[in-house]
């Protein structure tokens, strides 16, 4: 071996040929080629054997492994790991002698850390082997196997509640969580753990169900299957078993003596058994009478008081017919007069002049005039409620109120301006206790003053804007209103196990305002928008700094205050508390992927030998690309290709990156090895935001500017990606800031109706004609099913206005692309073309 281990002197023995090292003092060489030494009698006869072998062990977290091997007699030791060498700087090694034998005993340890396992994890397994030397030849250990343990949250399959009669057989069903190694199970009731067998009722299966041989009324209670294994300890969700008991009939008892009435009767319980814990009562009649016979009748006289009676029950049963026709003629009446007024209501008929309106063709619809009727209102307006997306007729907010008080007690709406110094706001705003925390980055926040007509703030370039649907602000109140997106590395969330972030981590507030309904914040996420692949969650951060989960997508309750939708690339949060939020997705199975941005950028300008590609692979989220297009301007980068996206399973599988077919008569790769590699965790924990490798390519020739090369990217055992580069590195000398500018730019900040496409009182009057439910269906419901939202049903219909919360996530999806038009025609098809087939010309509100 090329190796010189400790104090090992190396020496050749000529008779033999063999190469060496001796490990006592008692040792000697002399010259190159002769060696001799004074040893026991037994040491040149035997091979080493092992006192101690190497064992499989397990990574428990990060804690490394430490694996041990001794041999005896032995004049080195030494491991290998996966077929290479351990460095002989990562022994421990210890000397002594057997004090039986005489023999010398080795002892060797080493260490084996999680990143040296993970570098060939999905490969092959990591293995280590201990290998002994002695004057007779060698001898391997067997092999050690290390393996990174883990145990996933979700049960596989978790036990169901049932209800079974007594003496049932019960089947509880679990498939623990995936982990290394295979977690054990344990079955609890009531949180008491069940031994099989000390109660031989109860057993468990090989593949770990739980049977209940015969339910006995005492098996009532909640069952939990626990999994466990070095790593974690997981509970089920509980099931609830019912044992009950169905009624049975007592026996009859005997018959009575014939009554004053000439009938005699009998009875029986249901007490043999008696119903419990939910069991059926029993079936039939628990008193039966009969007729006596005529000698066994009591000869009684009807009197006056009989006559009374009937009289008296006649005169109630009239009473009480009259006043129910009484009821009905009121009822219908009142009905009369409520359907006359919805018609009179119609916007048609009050709100506007009809001027040939086409249904069918709602892109040439005719403009229709608003008068409102001042006079029934505390509230005037100045100026449009056209729905304004131009750069002239948005207006932006002021610092101070947006209602100044008028002589008559109304207020006048009117355009604010927005203070020109943004940090002078970050700053004021971080002085008070709970901000101080908030980062004082200008670039990512937007803030406004808002009142009761709401408004949207929007942080451009990242998909992240928090929209103030109307009324959301209580009458009389005026908000200053912060929206911030915050950095990975200043705000930290503790994820475990599989999870992993989704989403930017945004502030909005000031938390513990009060909102009279709720906003919706939008934001970019990168997972693949299966929840069957995903238990995502929403977490918030208390007053303390701790984080807490808020919502479960898929189980959200209409009573909660947060409620989601998650769309392909976008998630909308309907929120009644601001505050800092995130959203975390835990992998359910390895089939759950995120969507990563591969995207290429070069030096701008080169004028050596050298030239760098960066790749870099980020989270598939518009404020992670902002971020990355910001630095790399500052670097003097420049985009080489189309981003393009890649699905990255959660398959513990690492990513590969390569670069091939480049003419190697003019480039060549500095890179040692054949690709580079990025560890599975690095990326699917989401917490290095600018992850990326760098391949550094050397030209020949000054003179050499065009370069033509395929680089891959992909998952080992996964998806792929490849960009075909073909360029001049000279002639294309364009920075960052040409893709750059192309990104959005829109305002950030709208107050009032410049804000929504719909304007405020044609908002007001659809929702008086759609949240009234209507017998056909041609309601909000059908809204609802049109803009394909009908899974949110159950929220919608828990709100005061079902048809504002949805016209609040129309305009939240629209607010650039939406057509009003569009939704004319949704309208129109539900029957409700009165309510919707417009636009408003300015100066007519």
């Amino acid at each position: 071996m090329p190796l010189l281990l400790g104090p090992f002197v190396r020496c050749r023995f000529s008779a033999t040929l063999r190469v060496f090292w001796l490990v006592f003092a008692g040792f000697t060489c002399t010259g190159s080629e002769h060696a001799t030494a004074t040893l026991p009698a037994a040491f040149n006869d035997l091979l080493p054997h092992f006192l101690v072998e190497p064992e499989d062990n397990f990574i428990v977290k990060n804690k490394p492994v430490t694996l041990t091997c001794r041999s005896t007699p032995a004049t080195q030791i030494y491991f290998k790991c996966n077929g290479e060498w351990v460095h002989q700087d990562d022994h421990l090694i210890e000397r002594t002698i057997d004090p039986a034998t005489a023999l010398p005993i080795m002892q060797v340890t080493i260490d084996i850390t999680r990143q040296q396992v993970e570098k060939i994890f999905g490969l092959d397994e990591y293995w280590c082997q201990c290998v002994a030397w002695s004057t007779t030849g060698t001898q391997k250990s067997q092999k050690a196997y290390i393996r990174i343990a883990y145990l996933r949250k979700n049960f596989e399959e978790e036990p169901q509640g049932k209800e079974v009669a007594l003496d049932q057989e019960v089947l509880l069903r679990c498939h623990p969580p995936e982990g290394v190694p295979q977690a054990e199970v344990e079955w609890q009731r009531n949180e008491d753990v069940i031994n099989p067998e000390s109660d031989l009722n109860f057993f468990i299966t090989t593949d770990h169900n739980l049977v209940i041989k015969k339910a006995r009324l005492g098996d009532t209670g909640n069952y939990t299957c626990v999994a466990k294994n070095i790593v974690a300890r997981r509970k089920s969700n509980s099931a609830t078993v019912l044992v009950y008991v169905d009624g049975g009939w007592s026996e009859w008892s005997k018959w009575s003596a014939c009554g004053a009435d000439c009938s005699m009767w009998r009875s029986r319980e249901c007490t043999q058994p008696s119903p419990g814990t939910g069991g059926k009562d029993c079936q039939g009649l628990d008193l039966q009478s009969l007729n006596c016979t005529s000698e066994q009748c009591p000869q009684t006289v009807s009197g006056a008081e009989d006559v009374a009676l009937y009289v008296g029950m006649v005169a109630v049963a009239l009473c009480l017919t009259l006043l129910l026709i009484v009821v009905v003629l009121v009822y219908r009446r009142k009905k009369e007069d409520l359907d006359a007024d919805v018609a009179d209501s119609s916007i048609l008929t009050t709100g506007f002049q009809p001027m040939g309106i086409k249904p069918s063709k709602p892109e040439n619809s005719h403009l229709l005039t608003i008068q409102p009727d001042l006079t029934t209102t505390t509230t005037s307006y100045q100026g449009t409620l056209r729905s304004r997306h131009d750069g002239t007729g948005k207006f932006s907010m002021t610092n101070g109120p947006l209602l100044d008080p008028l002589p008559n007690g109304s207020h006048s709406l009117h355009n604010g301006k927005l203070n020109s110094d943004p940090a002078e706001f970050v700053s004021r705003l971080s002085t008070q206790t709970y901000f101080k925390t908030l980062p004082r980055d200008v670039a990512n926040t937007s803030y406004g003053t808002f009142n009761f007509l709401g408004g949207r703030l929007t942080i451009p370039s990242t998909g992240i804007s928090l929209l103030i649907p109307p009324e959301a602000i209580p009458r009389g109140k005026i908000y200053e209103i912060y929206l911030t997106v915050q950095r990975k590395e200043d705000l930290r969330l503790p994820l475990a196990g599989c999870q992993t972030l989704l989403s930017p981590v945004v502030s909005c507030g000031p938390p513990g305002v009060v909102l009279s309904r709720p906003v919706i914040l939008s934001m970019d996420h990168c997972s693949d928008a299966c929840l069957d692949n995903w238990a995502v969650r929403l977490k918030k951060q208390n007053y303390e700094g701790t984080w807490e989960d808020v919502l479960l997508m898929g189980e959200e309750l209409v009573s909660e205050p947060y409620y989601c939708q998650l769309e392909a690339e976008t998630c909308r949060l309907f929120t009644e508390q601001l505050g800092t939020l995130a959203l975390v997705g835990e992998s359910l199975h390895m089939g759950a992927a995120k969507r990563l941005r591969l995207v290429l950028f070069s030096d701008a300008y080169c004028s050596t030998l050298e030239y760098n590609i960066r790749v870099y692979c980020m989270d598939d989220t518009q404020d992670v690309f902002k971020e990355v297009m910001q630095m790399e301007r500052q670097l003097g980068g420049r985009l080489i290709d189309e981003p393009h996206i890649l699905l990255f399973k959660d398959s513990y599988h690492n990513l590969r990156l390569s670069i091939h077919d480049m003419p190697q008569a003019h480039w060549r790769s500095k890179l040692l090895a054949g690709y580079q590699e990025i560890p599975f965790y690095h990326i699917w924990n989401g917490s290095q935001r600018y992850l990326h490798c760098t391949f550094t390519l050397e030209r020949l020739s000054l003179s050499t500017c065009e370069l033509t090369c395929q680089l891959c990217v992909w998952q080992v055992e996964g998806e792929g990606q490849s960009f075909s580069l073909d360029f001049n590195i000279a002639k294309d000398t364009r920075a960052v800031d040409a893709e750059f500018l192309l990104m959005d730019s829109s305002a950030t900040a709208l107050a009032g109706p410049s804000a929504f496409q719909i304007p405020y009182l044609i908002r007001q009057k659809i929702c008086s004609s759609l949240d009234a439910p209507c017998p056909n269906g041609a309601d909000w419901r059908m809204l609802a099913q049109r803009l394909k939202l009908e899974r949110h049903m159950s929220f919608f219909a828990s709100k005061a206005s079902p048809t504002s919360l949805i016209l609040d996530l129309w305009e939240a999806q629209h607010f650039h692309s939406g057509n009003i038009n569009q939704l004319a025609t949704v309208m129109a098809d539900i029957g409700k073309q009165e309510a919707m087939i417009f636009l408003v010309s300015d100066g007519e509100c």
